[in-house]
C-alpha cells in the first residue's frame, strides 16, 4: 500500500512514516520541505500518484482561531481535491479528543478540518487522540520567565508512537467516518506533569504555578467521553524511556 502522509516531517508525521515502514508499506512525505505546499496545493498532483491512502497529520503552532481556521480549511480542501484526482480511496485524518467541547481558538481551527474531511470527495477515517506526553513539555517551553503558569487540568495522555501505529491500522482497513476516541492508559494532572518533568530534568527548573480554567477545560472536558481503544505507556515510563 502506498500512503501519503501531509505533515510527515513533524513530530506525529515522523511517527507515521517509521510506523507504515514497519509495516511494510510506501510511505510519501508531504511537506514543504519536499516541495509539497498544503496551502497553495503546488506539489500535490504529482505526490499523489498512484498513492492508495492519504494520513493527514499536519499542523500549524498557533492559538488564533482564524489561523487555525484558516490553515486546516485551506490545507484540507487542496488535500482532498488532489486526493480525489489521484483515485484515493481512503483519507485519514488525526483530531482531538474533547474539540467539540473545549473550543478554544486552536480546536475551533481542527473542527473545521473535521468539517471539511466530512464534506469531502474522499472516503474518511477521522481519529481522535488525547493530548501526547510532550505535550507539558510544550506548554512549558512556551512560557517565559522564572516561573512557569500551568492550565490546573486533567488529561490522558498518550505515546506519540501508539497514535501514529493507530493511524497506520486505520489506514489499512475500510473507511469507518468517526473512529473510537483514543485515549492513554491513565488520567494525569497537567501541573503534576509539568512538575515531575521539571524535576526529571526535561525543562528549565522554576516553580510550577497552577492557573484554574473556567468551563468545560477544568471539568475534564479534554477526556475520552465513551469507551474506546487505550495506549499502553504511561507518562512515567516515558519520562524514564527519554532519560537514557
Amino acid at each position: 500500500m502506498k500512503v501519503a502522509v501531509a505533515g510527515g516531517t513533524g513530530v506525529t508525521g515522523r511517527r507515521v512514516v517509521e510506523a507504515l515502514a514497519a509495516a511494510g508499506h510506501e510511505a510519501v512525505v508531504l511537506a514543504r520541505a519536499v516541495g509539497v505546499d498544503l496551502l497553495t496545493g503546488g506539489g500535490l498532483d504529482a505526490a499523489l500518484v498512484g498513492v492508495d491512502v492519504t494520513v493527514d497529520v499536519s499542523n500549524i503552532a498557533t492559538v488564533r482561531r482564524d489561523a487555525a481556521v484558516r490553515f486546516f480549511a485551506v490545507a484540507g480542501r487542496n488535500l482532498l481535491a488532489a486526493a480525489a484526482r489521484a483515485g484515493v480511496r481512503h483519507h485519514v485524518a488525526l483530531s482531538i479528543v474533547g474539540i467539540d467541547r473545549v473550543k478554544n481558538g486552536y480546536y475551533q481551527g481542527k473542527l473545521r478540518q473535521e468539517q471539511v474531511v466530512r464534506e469531502g470527495p474522499v472516503p474518511w477515517t477521522v481519529l481522535r487522540a488525547t493530548q501526547f506526553h510532550e505535550f507539558a513539555g510544550q506548554l512549558l517551553d512556551r512560557v517565559p520567565g522564572p516561573v512557569a503558569v500551568v492550565p490546573r487540568l486533567t488529561i490522558q495522555p498518550i505515546a506519540v508512537r501508539e497514535v501514529a501505529e493507530a493511524l497506520v491500522s486505520l489506514a489499512g482497513g475500510e473507511p469507518q467516518k468517526m473512529a473510537p476516541d483514543l485515549a492513554g492508559p491513565r488520567v494525569e494532572s497537567l501541573v503534576d506533569m509539568a512538575r515531575r518533568l521539571i524535576r526529571a530534568g526535561g525543562s528549565r527548573r522554576r516553580p510550577v504555578v497552577p492557573l484554574w480554567f473556567p468551563g468545560p477545560m477544568a471539568g475534564g472536558g479534554l477526556l475520552p467521553a465513551e469507551p474506546g481503544p487505550r495506549g499502553v505507556q504511561t507518562f512515567e515510563q516515558w519520562l524514564a524511556d527519554r532519560s537514557r
